[in-house]
Protein backbone atom coordinates (compact mmCIF):
# COMPACT_ATOMS: atom_id res chain seq x y z
CA UNK A 1 0.00 0.00 0.00
CA UNK A 2 1.37 3.77 -1.26
CA UNK A 3 0.39 6.70 -0.29
CA UNK A 4 1.38 9.93 -2.12
CA UNK A 5 1.59 11.90 1.20
CA UNK A 6 5.17 11.72 2.46
CA UNK A 7 4.40 11.04 5.98
CA UNK A 8 2.23 7.77 5.28
CA UNK A 9 4.11 5.39 4.08
CA UNK A 10 3.53 1.45 3.26
CA UNK A 11 5.08 0.04 6.08
CA UNK A 12 3.39 2.11 8.56
CA UNK A 13 0.82 0.07 10.08
CA UNK A 14 1.37 -3.10 12.22
CA UNK A 15 -1.37 -5.04 13.74
CA UNK A 16 -2.41 -4.78 16.97
CA UNK A 17 -4.43 -6.53 19.17
CA UNK A 18 -8.29 -6.50 19.48
CA UNK A 19 -9.53 -3.74 21.30
CA UNK A 20 -6.02 -1.77 21.01
CA UNK A 21 -7.04 -0.87 17.37
CA UNK A 22 -7.11 2.25 15.36
CA UNK A 23 -10.58 3.19 13.72
CA UNK A 24 -12.00 5.42 10.94
CA UNK A 25 -14.29 7.54 14.00
CA UNK A 26 -11.22 7.86 16.07
CA UNK A 27 -9.15 9.10 13.07
CA UNK A 28 -11.61 11.58 12.42
CA UNK A 29 -11.76 13.08 16.00
CA UNK A 30 -7.90 13.26 16.14
CA UNK A 31 -7.83 15.52 12.86
CA UNK A 32 -10.44 17.96 14.02
CA UNK A 33 -8.35 18.06 17.19
CA UNK A 34 -5.29 19.32 15.26
CA UNK A 35 -7.21 21.37 12.74
CA UNK A 36 -8.72 23.29 16.09
CA UNK A 37 -5.26 23.62 17.46
CA UNK A 38 -4.05 25.05 14.30
CA UNK A 39 -6.51 27.31 14.59
CA UNK A 40 -5.71 28.55 17.42
CA UNK A 41 -1.98 29.34 16.70
CA UNK A 42 -2.99 30.61 13.83
CA UNK A 43 -5.18 33.58 15.38
CA UNK A 44 -2.30 34.68 17.32
CA UNK A 45 -0.45 34.92 14.52
CA UNK A 46 -3.39 37.03 12.46
CA UNK A 47 -3.92 39.28 15.30
CA UNK A 48 -0.67 40.11 15.86
CA UNK A 49 0.29 41.37 12.53
CA UNK A 50 -3.29 43.18 12.14
CA UNK A 51 -2.53 45.04 16.04
CA UNK A 52 0.82 45.80 14.25
CA UNK A 53 -0.34 48.27 11.49
CA UNK A 54 -0.12 45.33 9.27
CA UNK A 55 3.48 45.16 9.77
CA UNK A 56 5.09 41.60 8.41
CA UNK A 57 8.19 42.17 10.80
CA UNK A 58 5.94 42.03 13.63
CA UNK A 59 5.09 38.26 12.83
CA UNK A 60 8.16 37.20 10.87
CA UNK A 61 9.73 35.48 13.63
CA UNK A 62 6.89 33.30 14.45
CA UNK A 63 6.14 32.34 11.04
CA UNK A 64 10.30 31.26 10.69
CA UNK A 65 9.60 29.33 14.03
CA UNK A 66 6.71 27.90 13.31
CA UNK A 67 8.60 26.46 9.99
CA UNK A 68 11.47 25.16 11.76
CA UNK A 69 9.70 23.59 14.85
CA UNK A 70 7.11 22.36 12.65
CA UNK A 71 10.12 20.66 10.42
CA UNK A 72 11.43 19.14 13.47
CA UNK A 73 8.17 18.00 15.21
CA UNK A 74 7.11 16.87 11.81
CA UNK A 75 10.32 14.35 11.35
CA UNK A 76 10.04 13.15 14.96
CA UNK A 77 6.65 12.13 14.30
CA UNK A 78 7.66 10.15 11.05
CA UNK A 79 10.36 8.31 12.32
CA UNK A 80 8.99 8.15 15.60
CA UNK A 81 5.14 7.41 14.80
CA UNK A 82 4.45 6.01 18.28
CA UNK A 83 4.67 9.65 19.83
CA UNK A 84 2.65 10.62 17.47
CA UNK A 85 -0.30 11.57 19.81
CA UNK A 86 2.26 14.41 21.72
CA UNK A 87 4.67 15.01 18.29
CA UNK A 88 1.61 15.82 16.14
CA UNK A 89 -0.34 18.25 18.40
CA UNK A 90 2.87 20.26 18.73
CA UNK A 91 3.41 19.99 14.94
CA UNK A 92 -0.40 21.36 14.38
CA UNK A 93 0.21 24.07 17.21
CA UNK A 94 3.66 25.66 15.09
CA UNK A 95 2.30 25.04 11.77
CA UNK A 96 -0.68 27.22 13.00
CA UNK A 97 2.08 29.85 13.34
CA UNK A 98 2.85 29.55 9.84
CA UNK A 99 -0.72 29.57 8.43
CA UNK A 100 -1.86 32.34 10.26
CA UNK A 101 1.01 34.39 9.57
CA UNK A 102 0.62 33.90 6.36
CA UNK A 103 -2.66 34.29 5.71
CA UNK A 104 -3.01 37.58 7.16
CA UNK A 105 -0.47 39.16 5.09
CA UNK A 106 -2.17 37.51 1.92
CA UNK A 107 -5.23 38.78 3.23
CA UNK A 108 -4.49 42.22 4.07
CA UNK A 109 -3.12 42.70 0.49
CA UNK A 110 -6.12 40.32 -1.06
CA UNK A 111 -9.15 41.19 1.25
CA UNK A 112 -11.47 38.25 1.45
CA UNK A 113 -8.98 36.13 0.00
CA UNK A 114 -8.84 33.60 3.16
CA UNK A 115 -12.17 32.87 3.21
CA UNK A 116 -12.23 31.80 -0.33
CA UNK A 117 -9.34 29.61 0.25
CA UNK A 118 -10.60 27.79 3.43
CA UNK A 119 -13.81 27.11 1.77
CA UNK A 120 -12.64 25.97 -1.61
CA UNK A 121 -9.65 23.84 0.76
CA UNK A 122 -12.81 22.04 3.06
CA UNK A 123 -15.17 21.73 -0.45
CA UNK A 124 -12.37 20.01 -1.93
CA UNK A 125 -12.26 17.75 1.07
CA UNK A 126 -15.49 16.95 0.49
CA UNK A 127 -15.63 16.28 -2.80
CA UNK A 128 -12.91 13.89 -2.84
CA UNK A 129 -14.27 12.37 -0.13
CA UNK A 130 -17.31 11.30 -1.11
CA UNK A 131 -15.71 10.44 -4.93
CA UNK A 132 -13.67 8.16 -2.96
CA UNK A 133 -16.65 6.30 -1.05
CA UNK A 134 -18.84 6.60 -4.08
CA UNK A 135 -15.69 4.75 -6.14
CA UNK A 136 -15.73 7.16 -8.71
CA UNK A 137 -11.96 7.87 -7.60
CA UNK A 138 -10.27 5.05 -6.77
CA UNK A 139 -6.64 4.48 -5.54
CA UNK A 140 -5.23 1.98 -7.81
CA UNK A 141 -1.42 0.86 -7.74
CA UNK A 142 -1.23 2.94 -11.41
CA UNK A 143 -2.45 6.31 -9.41
CA UNK A 144 -0.78 6.01 -6.44
CA UNK A 145 2.62 5.79 -8.67
CA UNK A 146 1.23 8.93 -10.21
CA UNK A 147 0.75 10.65 -7.77
CA UNK A 148 3.69 9.72 -5.67
CA UNK A 149 6.02 11.05 -8.86
CA UNK A 150 4.15 14.06 -8.90
CA UNK A 151 4.71 15.36 -5.70
CA UNK A 152 8.08 14.02 -5.60
CA UNK A 153 8.80 16.33 -8.64
CA UNK A 154 6.96 19.25 -6.96
CA UNK A 155 9.21 19.02 -3.96
CA UNK A 156 12.24 19.08 -5.94
CA UNK A 157 11.22 21.93 -8.00
CA UNK A 158 10.45 23.65 -4.57
CA UNK A 159 14.25 22.47 -3.34
CA UNK A 160 16.14 23.57 -6.36
CA UNK A 161 14.09 27.50 -6.52
CA UNK A 162 14.95 27.67 -2.29
CA UNK A 163 18.79 26.73 -3.27
CA UNK A 164 18.93 29.33 -6.29
CA UNK A 165 17.60 32.18 -4.72
CA UNK A 166 20.17 32.10 -2.26
CA UNK A 167 21.63 32.80 -5.27
CA UNK A 168 19.51 35.58 -6.30
CA UNK A 169 17.81 33.64 -9.24
CA UNK A 170 15.19 31.92 -7.92
CA UNK A 171 12.51 29.92 -10.19
CA UNK A 172 10.63 32.71 -11.56
CA UNK A 173 7.01 30.81 -13.06
CA UNK A 174 6.73 29.42 -9.37
CA UNK A 175 6.00 32.87 -8.10
CA UNK A 176 4.58 35.18 -11.45
CA UNK A 177 1.34 35.65 -12.04
CA UNK A 178 1.74 35.12 -15.53
CA UNK A 179 -0.17 32.18 -17.65
CA UNK A 180 2.43 30.00 -16.56
CA UNK A 181 2.88 30.59 -12.79
CA UNK A 182 -1.40 30.18 -12.78
CA UNK A 183 -0.89 27.12 -14.35
CA UNK A 184 1.81 25.85 -12.43
CA UNK A 185 0.06 26.81 -9.36
CA UNK A 186 -3.01 24.87 -10.75
CA UNK A 187 -0.94 21.72 -11.30
CA UNK A 188 0.05 21.94 -7.81
CA UNK A 189 -2.95 22.05 -6.30
CA UNK A 190 -4.57 19.52 -8.46
CA UNK A 191 -1.70 17.16 -7.20
CA UNK A 192 -2.07 18.14 -3.70
CA UNK A 193 -5.61 17.41 -3.60
CA UNK A 194 -5.36 13.78 -5.38
CA UNK A 195 -3.04 13.22 -2.14
CA UNK A 196 -5.92 13.41 -0.10
CA UNK A 197 -7.07 10.35 -2.10
CA UNK A 198 -4.25 8.66 -1.54
CA UNK A 199 -4.39 9.28 2.56
CA UNK A 200 -7.87 8.27 2.51
CA UNK A 201 -7.24 5.18 1.16
CA UNK A 202 -3.96 4.54 3.05
CA UNK A 203 -6.12 5.67 6.65
CA UNK A 204 -8.73 3.43 5.43
CA UNK A 205 -6.54 0.25 5.12
CA UNK A 206 -4.83 1.19 8.14
CA UNK A 207 -8.28 0.28 9.96
CA UNK A 208 -9.28 -2.95 7.92
CA UNK A 209 -5.46 -4.19 9.00
CA UNK A 210 -6.04 -3.24 12.81
CA UNK A 211 -3.19 -1.02 13.20
CA UNK A 212 -2.30 0.02 16.75
CA UNK A 213 -4.59 2.86 18.27
CA UNK A 214 -2.05 5.38 18.28
CA UNK A 215 -1.91 5.07 14.64
CA UNK A 216 -5.22 7.54 14.77
CA UNK A 217 -3.27 10.30 15.35
CA UNK A 218 -0.10 9.33 13.14
CA UNK A 219 -3.13 9.23 10.17
CA UNK A 220 -4.56 12.49 11.71
CA UNK A 221 -1.14 14.05 11.32
CA UNK A 222 -0.75 12.81 7.24
CA UNK A 223 -3.98 14.27 6.49
CA UNK A 224 -3.29 17.12 8.40
CA UNK A 225 -0.15 18.18 6.57
CA UNK A 226 -2.16 17.31 3.56
CA UNK A 227 -4.72 20.13 4.60
CA UNK A 228 -2.13 22.47 4.98
CA UNK A 229 -0.11 22.02 2.08
CA UNK A 230 -3.65 22.09 -0.27
CA UNK A 231 -4.87 25.36 2.02
CA UNK A 232 -1.81 27.00 1.28
CA UNK A 233 -1.39 26.35 -2.47
CA UNK A 234 -5.18 27.09 -2.98
CA UNK A 235 -3.97 30.77 -1.42
CA UNK A 236 -0.94 30.88 -3.90
CA UNK A 237 -2.88 30.29 -6.84
CA UNK A 238 -5.89 32.90 -5.99
CA UNK A 239 -3.64 35.62 -4.80
CA UNK A 240 -2.13 35.26 -8.26
CA UNK A 241 -5.62 34.99 -10.15
CA UNK A 242 -6.51 37.65 -7.61
CA UNK A 243 -3.10 40.00 -8.92
CA UNK A 244 -4.21 40.15 -12.64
Amino acid sequence: MRSGNPVLKSNTFEVAPAGERMTLGGTVNKTAILLALVLITAGATWGRFFDRGNDPAAIMPLVWGGCIGGLIAALVTVFKKEWAGITAPIYALLEGLVVGGLSAIFEARYPGIVIQAVGLTFGTLAALLLAYKSGLIKATENFKLGVVAATGGIALLYLANIVLSLFGHPIGFIHESGPLGIAFSGVVVVIAALNLVLDFDFIEGGVENGAPKYMEWYGAFGLTVTLIWLYLEILRLLSKLRSR
